[in-house]
């Protein structure tokens, strides 16, 4: 492989929007990190998002996974998600060619995991396990069991990615492996899911249970860039202006279903404010930070 990476980096290298060069190799005969191809070529360009895009070629006999994006782009999949792998790329990519150290921080910052990254992360995590166990709850009253096993199998792997952030782990580099040692109390839940002699319908509720009492308690903490934003004026926020938040937009998360939810905790406040409009029966519904949160 190392001269199919050298041809890269000289077709690269005089190329004046490259900022970054990365090469990495797929490990394992069955993970789908690269997309099933033999090597990924990350090209972070210094253009806009018109220039983000894929391309398959063969060289040498190996299939080779091209992505080029931009940095803001980069950076958005990290913080939001989006793309799982990405982390995984950057901490075990090699990097090639790195101009002012671009990569380099990156992958530093993420070796590092700051406070910044995790409350975007947690945020996202959470707005994720509470989709999936609101549905899982549904499921179980309308007698899908299940859509209700399937729904709270993943409302239990958000709960193991909040946890694991709150120690500082990535858990796009592993869960299940890391949870065995970071809270087996998790990991045996995840078990009795799995393998317990019980009903399905036992089983699913005692996971259900289990989420009630411990994620929900860590709604707060979870949300703690919400609520930070929130508080940062004293006028109430629209949910257009919280989507439009920097902050929150690069993030892929339920905003609408996780302000209902602080609401109801009186974690916020719904205000109601009239619309500049003829129709003076709507009222808008504005949020802001309830006064003992502050």
């Amino acid at each position: 492989m190392e001269h199919i990476k050298n041809h890269f980096n000289n077709w690269y290298c005089n190329d004046s929007s490259l900022i970054s060069l990365a090469a990495i190799e797929n490990p394992y005969p069955y993970n789908p990190l690269i997309d099933g191809l033999d090597l990924l070529v990350l090209a972070v360009l210094d253009k806009d998002n018109a220039e983000n895009g894929s391309e398959h070629v063969q060289f040498e006999g190996e299939r080779i996974l091209i992505r080029s994006i931009d940095k803001k782009s980069l950076e958005a999949w990290i913080s939001s998600g989006e793309n799982r792998s990405v982390i995984e790329w950057i901490v075990r990519g090699e990097i090639l060619l790195d101009r002012e150290s671009y990569l380099g921080n990156v992958r530093e910052s993420l070796l590092q995991f700051p406070h910044s990254l995790r409350e975007q992360k947690q945020l996202v995590e959470f707005s994720g396990f509470l989709r999936t166990y609101l549905q899982a709850k549904q499921d179980l009253l309308d007698g899908n069991l299940l859509d209700a096993y399937s729904h709270v199998l993943t409302a239990l792997h958000h709960w193991a990615h909040i946890v694991l952030i709150e120690e500082g782990r990535h858990p796009e580099l592993t869960v299940w492996k890391q949870m065995r040692l970071v809270h087996p109390g998790i990991y045996k839940l995840y078990e009795e899911l799995s393998a317990s002699p019980e009903t399905l319908e036992q089983r699913v509720q005692l996971v259900m249970l289990a989420c009630e009492f411990s994620v929900m308690n860590k709604m707060k903490s979870s949300c703690s860039l919400l609520l930070k934003i929130l508080a940062n004026r004293s006028e109430p926020w629209s949910i257009a202006e919280l989507l439009n938040h920097p902050e929150i937009k690069v993030l892929h998360v339920d905003l609408s279903l996780l302000l209902q939810k602080l609401v109801k905790r009186s974690y916020i406040s719904e205000v109601a404010v009239m619309k500049e409009s003829d129709d003076t029966d709507i009222i808008e519904l504005r949020y802001r930070l309830a006064d003992h949160s502050a």
